[in-house]
């Protein structure tokens, strides 16, 4: 192993520069915003009247200063089987990570790395669950450099497999030569599209407009605006249609253009035991799922994309930091279901996705809407009596949650095999589980006093995804199935030759 110490590109002092100015937006805002871009109560001319404009230039010089000091103290190298790192801007600070350690190596090219063919690297562990960053971060490295790191870390996990005898054989470039991506999917410009038009990313949109508000609700006028959203709606019905759908057309537009960018020719190969997706127009981002991460995979289907055909593949991936979004992966964004069997059976073939359903009863099926029943009657009540007779029309309230039981009682399964545990169920959308039996963290059984007269119980179950894990959950089926689930997922007794068990 090499010892030579090695540092970031330079563009990283530019990154962490950037870094400090989107904390500082908000406050420089507020000063110079709520004051006018005046001094206060200064006179104009007088030198107190450019305090502010001093203050913020010393804080601008302060954040460029440590930038610079961050890079050039940030240094990383290669010791014995880990990567080494020593960082700190005002106390030094060292961090060795073992190579057995490391689960993957997540990259992103951003719009200040792509023109100096630079990457970022997050590095995740098996122990990267228990805190909220990541294991480590390298903000910019050459392409080269990353290609280093991978092939150090191959090599290590290579020579611990090898017996002893056989590791004065391992060099770099057998290491890369072994290495082979096999192609597994690519998404085609019409999926893409399909997925930026339906993806509703305008709830995302509309939520970060709200949140950017909230920043600056002290300087909101919020008496005129009533004043003149009260003149707005003076014009007449239509036109505030018209407005509000404008409003919603535009989020949708620009829902749609970042869905684009963030999934531009999306695609997933597999190296090795590992599955890499890559993404991105403007940020291009390449994931690493180690395959033995992998939890569970959770197929969704929303009645829209169901009905063409379509559905999206998630991947419930163990451990992650916090502030990483993509733990529960979309391994497929947008994919004909017909279609997804092939590279699942590719990527997982431990799985069983076509497995035997075992489908709720038909004495379940007023469970799927009684309930709902208990709050909709009166508030059909209340509304018909004060707004009649067009509160009437909230009567058809009835047949929607009808329908909507119905349509979920359809839907509610398990499957159960050797090894895998198959859960089904809807809310709206439609989503399917496959779960292998080590994986889960636990399984429990409920039922209620009225399930119980029905013969019926629901069963719930644990995985470990994330943070705080996941959690499935199919209700009203009969009790008897759910029985044998849990005797399938009771321990195996392993008894003695003098046959107690042990």
């Amino acid at each position: 192993m090499s010892k030579e110490r090695y540092q970031l590109h330079p563009i990283a002092a530019v990154v962490n520069f950037i870094k400090g100015l989107k904390d500082l937006i908000f406050p420089f805002i507020i000063i110079f915003v709520a004051n006018g871009f005046q001094g206060g109560s200064a006179s104009p001319g007088h030198w107190t009247s450019y305090i502010p404009y001093i203050i913020g230039t010393v804080i601008l010089a302060f954040v460029l200063i440590s930038g610079i000091i961050k890079w050039k103290r940030f240094v990383y190298w290669f010791n014995e089987d880990e990567l080494c790192i020593e960082y700190g801007l005002f106390v030094k600070k060292k961090r060795y990570i073992p190579f057995e350690r490391i689960q993957s190596l997540n990259y992103t090219e951003g719009l200040l790395h792509r023109p100096f063919k630079l990457v970022k690297i997050t590095i995740e562990t098996a122990g990267s669950g228990a805190s909220t960053e990541a294991e480590a971060e390298l903000i910019a490295i050459t392409r080269d450099a990353a290609k280093q790191i991978e092939t150090e870390i191959a090599s290590a996990q290579k020579r611990k497999s090898l017996k002893t005898s056989d590791i004065a054989a391992i060099d770099e470039h057998t290491v890369e030569e072994q290495i082979k991506s096999i192609p597994i999917f690519r998404m085609t410009m019409k999926d893409l599209l399909i997925l930026a038009t339906t993806s509703g990313g305008i709830g995302v949109v509309l939520s970060g407009l709200v949140v950017f508000l909230t920043q600056f609700s002290e300087l909101i006028p919020y008496e005129q605006i009533y004043d003149e959203v009260v003149v707005f709606l003076k014009f007449g019905f239509f036109l505030v249609v018209i407005t509000i759908f404008a409003f919603v057309l535009v989020g949708w537009i620009i829902s749609v253009i970042l869905t684009t960018l963030n999934y531009y020719q999306f695609t997933i190969v597999q190296e090795e035991d590992q599955i890499v997706l890559t993404r991105g127009l403007l940020e291009k981002k390449k994931v690493t799922i180690p395959i033995s991460r992998v939890q569970g995979i959770r197929i969704i289907e929303s009645p829209f994309r169901q009905m063409f055909g379509y559905c999206t593949v998630i991947v419930e991936s163990a451990g992650g930091s916090m502030e990483d979004q993509d733990k529960k992966i979309r391994l497929f964004p947008l994919i004909k279901k017909k279609k997804i069997k092939e590279p699942l059976n590719k990527l997982f073939s431990d799985f069983d996705f076509e497995p035997k359903w075992t489908t709720a009863p038909k004495n379940a099926k007023p469970f799927y809407y009684r309930l709902d029943f208990l709050w909709v009657i009166p508030v059909m009540v209340g509304v018909s009596y004060f707004y009649y007779p067009y509160g009437l029309l909230s009567m058809l309230l009835i047949p929607i949650i009808l329908l909507l039981g119905l349509w979920q009682h359809g839907a509610a399964g398990l499957a159960l095999t050797r090894n895998q545990l198959s859960i089904r169920y809807r809310g709206i959308n439609k989503y399917t589980f496959f779960i292998e039996k080590k994986r889960m963290q636990s399984l429990e059984m409920k039922q209620s006093p009225f399930q119980k007269r029905k013969a019926l119980a629901s069963i719930e179950t644990t995985i470990k995804s994330g943070i705080l894990g996941a959690t499935v959950k199919v209700e009203h089926l009969k009790e008897e199935d759910i029985e044998a689930v849990m005797t399938w997922y009771e321990p195996i007794k392993i008894t003695t030759e003098k046959g107690h068990p042990e």
